[in-house]
């Protein structure tokens, strides 16, 4: 079935380019769309009347959490965190180890409608629950789906609960990987010895995938690192070969040297910035000079709003970046480019948002910068489809029932927290 777009103002992601014209949006993964002169008479499929309307390109997340989606609102730690290592001790490790199975999926689909809603329709998510590894990927796969998400999904495999659990979670990424697009997560160099490592590079290799690992988060990765391997964090991979994959991704790279800065530079590696969780974290600010053009936008599991993501950035870097208009939204769009070199499935051409913005002054392609940055908000989104299906449709979830979904959740995130607290 496809769906109609009367009157449409599209613009092109590329080329910011302002069309207007009736859209046929074909069904299915990876499909595209068309641009028609009529709509079909006594048409029995899906029309929408865009008049007033912007259509563009939906959105992807390069970094996501979605392990933290019962965290908002929880009681304080039982220690008062002094740096980011007790951060992920007494919050984020804490956190995770509570996890079950109901609570994965309920943080997954709670996940997925924030993203639609906002006009995410793929994810790349990075998961951690050590205490319920096995099929925790498959849970948060067929939770994305259910919503109507396309995802890139990895598990975060790490020494820091013991080897048994560092070899569950690479089982869990080698049987993942066996019948799914994916990647190998790790969590950081500090938490990943290098016969893991190894191990998760091998895994990578046979499935022709990347590696998804948090890279100079804090200082004290480059620290641990140096003391205990004698080399910084960027060069332990890329001597181990953890570099050498288009499909890998290096979240944060805050605290790198020059020379880290050209190895990226000169690998086939993504870099994701999180700039909001930097600042909530109190670990540093992102600076790109010397890294290169494959630099993406995630969220780092404190949102699911892409367009937030990339104001942050923005205005953060102002101070500690090199970034400009046309800059941030190279970052803001780059993850379609990165998933497309890479040739993974479902951020087709069929992969939209309508937005319903209502600027009190001219819109156009020669001005879209501006907009973008001080205008268009998540506010603004108001149908998204994705892979030709319409799942948000006049700001409500169409594919499932939001409000039983996050009944449950309440529900769960009370279990969870009380779990956390003993």
């Amino acid at each position: 079935m496809a769906i109609y777009l009367k009157n449409a103002t599209f613009i092109d992601w590329q080329t910011l380019e302002f069309k207007t014209s009736n859209i046929k949006v074909n069904s299915g993964i990876n499909n595209g769309f068309e641009f028609i002169n009529e709509i079909p008479i006594n048409l029995n499929q899906e029309l929408i009347d865009c008049t007033g309307k912007y259509v563009t390109k939906s959105f992807v997340c390069g970094h996501h959490h979605i392990y933290s989606a019962l965290a908002r609102g929880m009681s304080a730690p039982k220690k008062n965190p002094e740096n980011f290592y007790e951060i992920l001790q007494y919050v984020w490790w804490t956190l995770d180890k509570c996890l079950d199975k109901d609570m994965i999926e309920a943080s997954a689909l709670t996940t997925a409608i924030a993203c639609a809603k906002s006009g995410t329709t793929f994810v790349i998510d990075h998961h951690a629950s050590p205490f319920a590894v096995e099929g925790s990927l498959e849970i948060i796969a067929k939770a994305f789906e259910k919503v109507g998400l396309s995802h890139l999904l990895c598990y975060e495999i790490s020494d820091r609960d013991e080897l048994e659990i560092a070899e569950k979670g690479l089982s869990e990424t080698e049987n993942y990987l066996k019948y799914n697009q994916g990647l190998v997560g790790l969590h950081a160099s500090f938490t990943v010895s290098d016969d893991t490592l190894k191990k998760a590079i091998s895994i990578a290799d046979k499935y022709k995938s990347g590696l998804h690992i948090h890279v100079a988060e804090d200082k004290y990765d480059q620290e641990h690192c140096v003391n205990n391997y004698k080399q910084r964090v960027v060069e332990r991979l890329n001597n181990s070969g953890g570099l050498s994959s288009s499909k890998t991704i290096l979240g944060h790279c805050l605290h790198l040297s020059d020379n880290e800065k050209t190895i990226i530079r000169n690998s086939n590696a993504w870099v994701v910035q999180n700039s909001e969780s930097n600042l909530n974290n109190n670990v540093g600010y992102f600076d790109s000079r010397g890294l290169g053009e494959n630099i993406m936008l995630g969220t780092d599991g404190m949102h699911s709003d892409m367009l937030r993501s990339a104001k942050s950035a923005f205005y953060v870097g102002q101070g500690f970046d090199s970034i400009d208009y046309s800059g941030v939204y190279k970052r803001f769009r780059n993850a379609h480019n990165y998933l497309s070199t890479n040739n993974f499935s479902g951020d087709g051409d069929n992969n939209l948002v309508i937005l319903d913005y209502d600027s009190p002054t001219e819109f156009n392609q020669n001005n879209f910068l501006g907009h973008f940055l001080f205008g268009i908000e998540s506010k603004h989104v108001q149908h998204v489809i994705s892979n030709g299906k319409l799942i948000v449709k006049d700001r409500f979830i169409q594919t499932v029932n939001e409000n039983d979904i996050l009944n449950s959740s309440k529900e769960l995130s009370k279990l969870l927290w009380k779990k956390m607290s003993k």
